[in-house]
């Protein structure tokens, strides 16, 4: 038996050069047809830790992400058969963990697709307002969070990394002024490494020292 409640899903992800969201094609009613952030209905005798990992799972297909609470929305309008609260949650994921993972295992959404958060159509429900609110969190807490370090590969470039922030603050940085800033913080590690596989000049790669980091956000 379903509860009056929902949980939404938003899971963003760093690929192309770009931060990508994962939207559902809805298979029902109401909304069919439409993307969609991943979500459902709990049922009125699941916990919600539970309810969150179900959820998403049936959505995407995607197993063990680690999904945070982003935020409650309850307004009356937001679903049309009426006053629906829905809790959501968001969970960063490198791209490369999951490329091959994404299907969805239930009737009710037709297919998983990636999108650039710059290229969202317009959502079902508020989903495109949970959206923003996802990113204005990333935004906000990006000066001393971890979150473009979930969303590279485990050894990356400076471009790369410029290019995370460049898309979570929407707006370009200096390259110059930029490097020199990370490098300062003196948590990322030099590696005697370069990229493979690319048809243009190979730069150098880089890790993030975490005991570093935490020490300096401590």
């Amino acid at each position: 038996m379903l509860s009056f409640f929902t949980v939404d899903c938003l899971i963003l992800t760093f690929h192309e050069g770009q931060l990508k969201v994962l939207l559902t094609e809805r298979n029902e009613y109401p909304y069919k047809d439409w993307w969609a952030i991943p979500g459902y209905f709990v049922d009125k005798e699941e916990e919600m830790e539970e309810a969150v990992k179900r959820i998403s799972y049936e959505n995407t297909g995607l197993k063990d992400i680690y999904l945070e609470q982003l935020a409650a929305l309850a307004g009356v309008k937001r679903h049309p058969e009426g006053r629906i609260l829905t809790v959501a949650y968001m969970a960063l994921v490198r791209y490369e963990e999951v490329k091959n993972k994404v299907k969805p295992i239930t009737n009710y959404m037709r297919q998983a697709k990636w999108f650039g958060v710059n290229d969202v159509p317009e959502l079902a429900f508020d989903h495109n307002e949970i959206l923003r609110l996802g990113l204005k969190k990333l935004k906000t807490n990006l000066s001393f969070s971890f979150a473009p370090f979930e969303l590279l590969p485990e050894k990356f470039t400076l471009t790369q990394l410029q290019q995370i922030y460049e898309s979570i603050l929407g707006e370009s940085l200096d390259k110059r002024n930029f490097r020199k800033k990370m490098g300062n913080l003196g948590y990322l590690k030099e590696l005697d490494e370069y990229q493979t596989g690319v048809s243009y000049r190979a730069a150098r790669l880089y890790k993030v020292d975490k005991r570093k980091f935490a020490k300096l956000f401590a």
